[in-house]
């Protein structure tokens, strides 16, 4: 029997093993996002089928992407349904179609800006040796976009900061240093553009959101007892949801940062990617009991 989660308009009836892997794919799936037709796509740290792609009942609908990744991070659609993912090792967010093939590279390939980090620290905890900001990219970890086509890519692991590059992927400028002072930054980690025009920052090791208007200028913090906060993902109905990484927990809240809901256990500490398709439903990355290998979970709303 599934189990339900959430409360009042926000419950949810979870499907642990929802996705129906065929035999011969490996799933350790990084990062997920819905495409066109509500396809649920998996980036996953597998060198052979790195993307995979479920249908909303969890029917496997083929894969992409061998041998052009080297670790990923985060996936994600624009607004004209091209994927964006960011392979945080290569130094590298890369366009593709909804089936697969590779329009546009932004980054150079295995260069690493100047933070302090060594050049061979690849690690999870790789930020705590961040001495000072650097230009892009230094393993960086999510990408988002405004209406007028330009994006903001968090830079976390190896570095602290925001970047902001024009439509063209003309690099533009970029904000935060490490530190736990207002605008500053202890890995960020996802980002998102709102319909205010305003940027979610995912301060994870800071256990906050700090929100930023699209000139990097500060506006508001959100703290709202978040533990690690990860990823986002706002839906239609202005509503936000958030992968807890270092809690094991998903909250929903309001733009204004007032929660809805939330549910979780530490045991899936280190959930690691959201997203929700046009049924109202949606989809994390989360770990089995005490950190086993990740998994996509669906959430169905009730």
């Amino acid at each position: 029997m599934e189990a339900i989660v959430g409360s009042g308009k926000y419950t949810y009836k979870v499907h642990e093993n929802w996705a129906h892997v065929p035999e011969g794919v490996e799933m350790k799936p990084a990062a997920v996002a819905v495409g066109p037709q509500d396809r649920v796509y998996c980036f996953n740290r597998v060198a052979e089928h790195p993307v995979v792609i479920f249908d909303r009942d969890g029917n496997f609908q083929g894969s992409w992407g061998a041998g052009l990744f080297r670790f990923p991070h985060a996936i994600r659609f624009d607004a004209e349904g091209f994927a964006w993912l960011t392979d945080e090792h290569h130094q590298q967010f890369m366009k593709f179609t909804a089936d697969g093939k590779l329009l546009q590279t932004i980054g150079e390939r295995d260069h690493r800006s100047d933070t302090g980090v060594p050049d061979d620290d690849f690690s999870s905890t790789a930020w705590k040796k961040v001495k000072h900001a650097g230009g892009p990219f230094n393993l960086p970890t999510d990408i988002a976009f405004a209406p007028d086509g330009s994006m903001f890519m968090s830079d976390g692991y190896g570095n602290a900061r925001v970047h902001k590059f024009s439509a063209d992927a003309q690099y533009l400028f970029s904000w935060g240093e490490p530190g736990k002072a207002p605008g500053q930054f202890n890995l960020p980690h996802g980002v998102w553009v709102d319909r205010r025009g305003r940027l979610l920052v995912a301060d994870r090791e800071n256990d906050r959101v700090q929100i930023f208007d699209l000139d990097g200028k500060l506006l508001e913090v959100w703290r709202t007892e978040l533990i690690g906060p990860a990823f986002f993902y706002v839906d239609d109905d202005d509503i936000v949801y958030v992968a807890e990484h270092n809690g094991g927990m998903i909250s929903i809240l309001t733009l204004d940062g007032e929660r809805l809901a939330r549910w979780g256990d530490p045991i899936h500490r280190s959930c690691h990617g959201i997203w929700g398709d046009s049924q109202g439903d949606f989809y994390v990355v989360q770990p089995g009991e005490w950190g086993r290998v990740r998994r996509v979970v669906k959430f169905e709303r009730q």
